[in-house]
């Protein structure tokens, strides 16, 4: 019909909802992007562990059963990559950070988390963005299970910091009653990376925010 253009992909109308993080462009699709090789998904030795400062002293386990078990949400959350790409108006389905928290809360004197993935890799993050409302273990996207490029069974996502933030292949959490960096950190990414203040790199750090390199 005379006047009517092409249908607004949702990756538009997530555009024209919430407003891009400065430097940041859209990206169509999602591009595959990790250090190192894809592990191998192998469900029997699998485990997610909580420990480090906790509550009650002592690590807390799943096995993929049990963790797999736990409840499902979804949240609809855009991922920033440090490389400038977003990808907006994704929906997320997992386990709800806080739930691991209720489950195996931190000692009061925690203050930040490791997230801890294959092969040694790791992040760290405040507790409170851990804990926020759209942070998610996340097992699907778009109601599909993750493909293992892009991090099946486990991964991280947390909406409101760049992408590095939210490791694939995640294996556990950390409690830590002192900030300390994660494998990027300690690499020249900023401690902090927040998209919409553009924390991209540890030069651009302010004095607080982070531990010395």
């Amino acid at each position: 019909m005379e006047g009517m253009g092409q249908p607004e992909s949702r990756e538009q109308r997530a555009a024209q909802e919430s407003e891009l993080p400065p430097g940041q462009r859209i990206q169509r699709g999602w591009p595959v992007t990790h250090y190192g090789p894809v592990p191998r998904f192998k469900p029997d030795r699998w485990e997610f562990r909580v420990f480090g400062a906790t509550a009650d002293g002592d690590k807390h386990c799943w096995n993929h059963e049990e963790f797999s078990a736990l409840p499902f949400t979804t949240v609809v959350g855009d991922l920033h990559c440090v490389t400038k790409f977003s990808m907006l108006g994704a929906e997320w389905g997992g386990v709800a950070a806080r739930t691991v928290v209720d489950l195996a809360p931190p000692a009061p004197s925690a203050t930040h988390v490791m997230v801890w993935a294959e092969y040694g890799y790791s992040a760290n993050l405040r507790l409170d963005d851990f804990t926020g409302r759209r942070s998610l273990l996340a097992t699907h996207k778009d109601g599909e299970l993750l493909t293992a490029e892009h991090g099946f069974p486990l991964r991280l996502v947390v909406p409101q910091l760049y992408a590095w933030k939210g490791p694939k292949w995640v294996r556990g959490i950390e409690y830590m009653t002192a900030d300390r960096r994660g494998f990027w950190e300690e690499r020249g990414y900023h401690n902090l990376g927040d998209p919409w203040r553009e924390q991209r790199y540890s030069y651009q750090e302010e004095p607080g925010d982070g531990p010395e390199l």
